[in-house]
């Protein structure tokens, strides 16, 4: 989803950062484009306030893990013959929509997706009052969104209006979404 809003910004002349982790599709290559890969969730969080200071809206369409290991090992972990088990510590990452959200300007947007495999409105609705953003798309994932070019989304906005969108490609949505963008910012 976020390489198909990238794309369509690209394609209505806008200037796009695309911050990206681990993508299974090809990256656009498009001179309005600038990539910027993002490894971890640390790595991401620095380059994503990097990039935010300089923009005016900020779409985060993918979310890293909420979750990473606290130790990562430099080598194979191998396995030992008496060893039955293995236990690994995961921490908490850090919440980069909230933690940007929480340094924009009046003048600047802030939007988050809400992937979510139940409770979609209610989730959604919380994460819109919690993280700091001006407007929240919700999908349900649990209907095999990921790997496919069909998604539905909701769209819930802080003035409490909330727009549900039939299903259609992503590029399609992204066209529709910059296009309802364009509204909003000029309101």
């Amino acid at each position: 989803m976020g390489i198909a809003i990238a794309q369509a910004a690209a394609n209505m002349g806008a200037k796009v950062k695309l911050v990206y982790g681990n993508v299974t599709i090809p990256l656009p290559q498009d001179k309005n484009i600038e990539l910027f890969p993002a490894p971890s969730s640390e790595d991401m969080l620095m380059q994503v306030k990097q990039e935010f200071n300089r923009s005016d809206i900020l779409i985060m369409a993918a979310a890293v893990a909420d979750w990473r290991m606290k130790k990562v090992a430099d080598h194979k972990l191998k396995k030992q013959a008496d060893q039955a088990t293995l236990e690994l510590t995961l921490v908490k990452t850090k919440d980069i929509l909230r933690e940007v959200a929480k340094q924009k300007n009046p003048d600047q947007v802030v939007v988050g997706f809400a992937a979510e495999t139940n409770d979609l409105l209610k989730n959604a609705e919380k994460k819109l009052r919690e993280k700091g953003a001006d407007m929240i798309v919700a999908n349900d994932v649990s209907q095999n969104v990921f790997g496919s070019d069909k998604d539905k989304v909701t769209i819930l906005r802080q003035n409490g209006t909330i727009e549900e969108w039939p299903e259609m490609s992503k590029k399609e949505i992204a066209s529709k979404f910059l296009i309802y963008m364009n509204n909003f910012i000029q309101k």
